[in-house]
């Protein structure tokens, strides 16, 4: 077993801005330097094979399971140096790719045909989209993004993700680092007739332990699979301790209480995307109407479960 090596295909790595812009020290100088987030973004991709698909995020905090080990207690680490890398073999049966977006400074209308390049049109056995904005600050940014998710804004896909401070992936041409004055979306799209998703809401309203846990029975109910499924938490930076009364890890606390072998990973971002919306067995949305779900939220926490099939 200790020659059994299985390679990653694709990975999300994600870490707040302190790991990529902080100081280290300078053997030459004796003195500590600013890092450069590109320096380190090479660094961290200079592990992997290079053939892997690679996303890599900068947030103001991070979301992790130390060790994706469901022995140990999932974290919200709002403040400090964090990080984690998810590496996903290939696995029988799903596809995952990763997809970028720039705005096009010269047209204000979004060429709808790079969806189908990317897989997320015209895809039967799309099943989960997870998107992040960058540089959402820029003027048009708004208008942009809902270019992006109003046309995948389907009963039968998962729409999960945030707003994110920068992107880092360097390893392929594709994902270059983006333009300073451009704003954009990057992701991953999970497809394969296995899969099954749920996401769940949690909006300013939710502010206590009693509310907390209704949000996750209302995910529980969803009846995900638990074996091979990982789940995610994208997070309002002003949600956290602050918002419920200095009391930490609220969340993934109650994440845990009722899924025990789910590893949960996220982060804390600028705005959210996401609504309740549950997409099993048939894969349809159990819900009473066909209106179509507002997505772009602040002050508020998406909590989202991807189940990726038994395995062998």
């Amino acid at each position: 077993l200790q020659k059994v090596h299985v390679l990653p295909q694709t990975v999300l790595y994600i870490a707040d801005a302190k790991t990529f812009s902080g100081h280290e020290e300078c053997h030459e100088q004796k003195k500590a330097r600013k890092r450069n987030s590109k320096e380190t973004a090479i660094a961290l991709e200079q592990l992997l094979p290079k053939r892997c698909q690679v996303l890599g995020l900068v947030t103001p905090g991070i979301v992790v399971t130390p060790m994706g080990s469901s022995s140990n207690q999932p974290q919200e680490i709002e403040e400090g140096e964090a990080g984690f890398a998810l590496l996903f073999p290939k696995i029988d049966g799903v596809k995952i790719h990763t997809f970028h977006f720039s705005k096009d400074l010269k047209n204000r209308v979004f060429d709808e045909s790079k969806f189908a390049e990317a897989g997320l049109k015209n895809n039967p056995d799309l099943r989960v989209v997870i998107l992040f904005g960058y540089n959402f600050w820029k003027s048009g940014a708004t208008r942009f993004f809902h270019q992006i998710v109003n046309p995948l804004n389907e009963k039968s896909i998962i729409l999960a993700g945030g707003q994110v401070e920068s992107f880092t992936s360097l390893t392929s041409e594709n994902h270059s680092a983006q333009p300073g004055d451009a704003c954009g979306v990057v992701g991953l799209a999970f497809s394969g007739p296995q899969i099954q998703s749920a996401t769940v809401l949690l909006d300013q309203d939710v502010a206590d332990e009693r509310t907390v846990e209704a949000a996750m029975q209302r995910l529980k109910a969803a009846n995900i699979p638990e074996h091979n499924t990982i789940g995610f938490m994208f997070a309002c930076v002003g949600r956290g301790y602050r918002h419920y009364k200095t009391k930490r890890n609220m969340e993934a606390d109650a994440f845990r209480k009722f899924f025990p072998h789910i590893p949960l990973f996220g982060f804390f971002g600028h705005g959210e995307i996401g609504c309740d919306r549950i997409v099993t067995g048939n894969f349809v949305l159990r819900e009473c109407n066909d209106i179509k779900d507002a997505l772009l939220h602040s002050y508020t926490t998406v909590m989202t479960l991807i189940h990726l099939g038994s395995t062998k």
